[in-house]
């Protein structure tokens, strides 16, 4: 991902509300199905880790996880919330 692509993501997501919050319940299928869903349809999503989620785990620990199973790209990890980005297949 070039430098360009990461600020335009920024740029765009950053005044935005998180689409998707991880609860207590974690990473479930659910939770990746719906973020792989989101991914498809809209190709960057913005994603908050709520405080019981945590669980002595930090939230960019949580991030490259989510990212890793659902094969998108980490663009950035603010407190507790994180940016993914998955081109689209065409």
């Amino acid at each position: 991902m070039t430098v360009g692509m990461r600020r335009r993501i920024k740029r765009r997501l950053g005044g935005e509300k998180p689409t998707i919050w991880v609860g207590k319940s974690g990473t479930s299928k659910e939770l990746l199905k719906e973020i792989e869903k989101q991914l498809d349809k809209n190709e960057m999503i913005k994603v908050k880790v709520l405080k019981s989620a945590l669980e002595g785990n930090k939230a960019k620990e949580i991030a490259s996880r989510i990212a890793e199973q659902t094969e998108a790209l980490l663009v950035e990890v603010r407190g507790h919330t994180f940016m993914l980005y998955k081109r689209r297949k065409k």
